[in-house]
């Protein structure tokens, strides 16, 4: 086949990439330029695609013996990933940056451009296993339960999943690639993992947003809309959050309160007892599926709502439009514009965005 292979300039993306050349196949390796000023992504080890990365990527590439260019995707990746962060968080939602990345420029921009350029797929350095099934292409966790990338792939549908190739999925540890590197020659094999959002440059997420949303003050309201405090930006807050509330008037029962809610329309956090942070059900009407899609409107799953959260056995089923959810036991602290991927055993079956939640515990609680 001839071969795609995105090098983010990490030991997993290069391994990735001499695999497939291992495998007798035709191996292009490209390089993703997401930021047209170097200054506005992390440097060293904590981004994925700053110029040292690139740099990294070549010197792998050159030692593989492959093809390498660099294609400038930062247009998309601002229209696509950067400002649909912005937006989610305007809403008042809390998205995933690297999910949005995988969807909208790794399996959709870059896809569609090597198919037009004649690759038959694109490899990455991802850890997660596909299966050719009865029904076509299936996506299931990694045999590295550790390492398993299935969650933030799982907004891949059945003809992405045609085109994709993740050598690294029936590895069983990080380990074991990274000695892999070192015997192939590759100076990435002790770089550091990438972490964080990468087009944030200092980590100051409350900061960055605060400059493109802007920090307008607001209340801080208990369940029962009681005014408990006050903020600088609801931008700031997730539900979940119990740090840096700041609030003036203590609960009555002298325990911690949680975020509970953000209502950008009003600009005002709701906080609560960390019971309420149970949900009873979430919901969502942006879903795809990662192959064939369920035979029934209502069926069994595992949901899984955070890439390193455990699965929850729950039931599914088609209301209103909505996938709506019911978990077997609830979730904890779930907030709107999250991502709940659905599986059947290790099978990704597929996700959704998270419009609604449902508290399992009464505001008169």
């Amino acid at each position: 086949m001839r071969i795609l292979a995105a090098m983010s300039g990490g030991v997993d993306s290069a391994v990735a990439a001499a695999r497939a050349v291992e495998a007798g196949h035709d191996v292009v390796g490209v390089h993703l330029a997401l930021s047209r000023a170097g200054g506005t992504l992390r440097t060293g080890s904590r981004g994925c695609c700053t110029i040292e990365d690139a740099m990294d990527a070549r010197r792998a590439a050159d030692r593989l013996g492959i093809p390498f260019y660099v294609w400038d995707f930062s247009e998309r990746f601002r229209d696509d990933v950067i400002d649909d962060f912005v937006a989610e968080y305007r809403a008042g939602r809390t998205p995933n940056p690297c999910m949005r990345c995988n969807e909208k420029i790794k399996f959709a921009a870059l896809l569609e451009r090597a198919i037009e350029l004649g690759f038959d797929a694109v490899c990455t350095g991802h850890y997660a296993t596909l299966v050719d099934g009865p029904d076509g292409r299936e996506l299931h966790r990694a045999s590295d339960e550790a390492k398993d990338q299935s969650y933030v792939l799982g907004v891949l549908t059945a003809e992405q999943l045609a085109h994709t190739y993740f050598p690294l999925g029936s590895t069983p540890s990080k380990a074991l690639v990274r000695a892999e590197a070192a015997a192939r020659g590759l100076t990435v094999a002790q770089k550091p993992d990438s972490h964080d959002i990468c087009f944030i440059p200092d980590g100051d997420t409350r900061g960055w947003l605060a400059d493109r949303v802007g920090a307008q003050a607001g209340a801080i309201v208990d369940r029962s809309g009681a005014v408990v405090g006050s903020h600088e930006g609801a931008h700031a807050y997730t539900v979940g959050q119990r740090r840096g509330l700041k609030l003036g008037v203590p609960a009555s029962d002298g325990k911690p309160r949680f975020v509970l809610e953000v209502r950008p329309v009003s600009n005002t956090v709701v906080v609560g007892p960390k019971e309420a942070l149970a949900t009873a059900e979430i919901a969502g009407e942006r879903y795809t599926w990662a192959g064939r899609a369920p035979a029934s409107d209502a069926f069994d799953c595992d949901v899984q709502i955070r890439a390193h959260a455990e699965p929850v056995p729950a039931r599914a089923a088609f209301v209103g439009g909505a996938l709506t959810v019911t978990p077997a036991v609830p979730f904890d602290g779930v907030a709107p514009g999250q991502t709940a991927v659905l599986y059947d055993g290790t099978r990704v079956i597929g996700q959704f965005t998270i419009d609604r939640t449902v508290s399992a515990v009464p505001v008169t609680a």
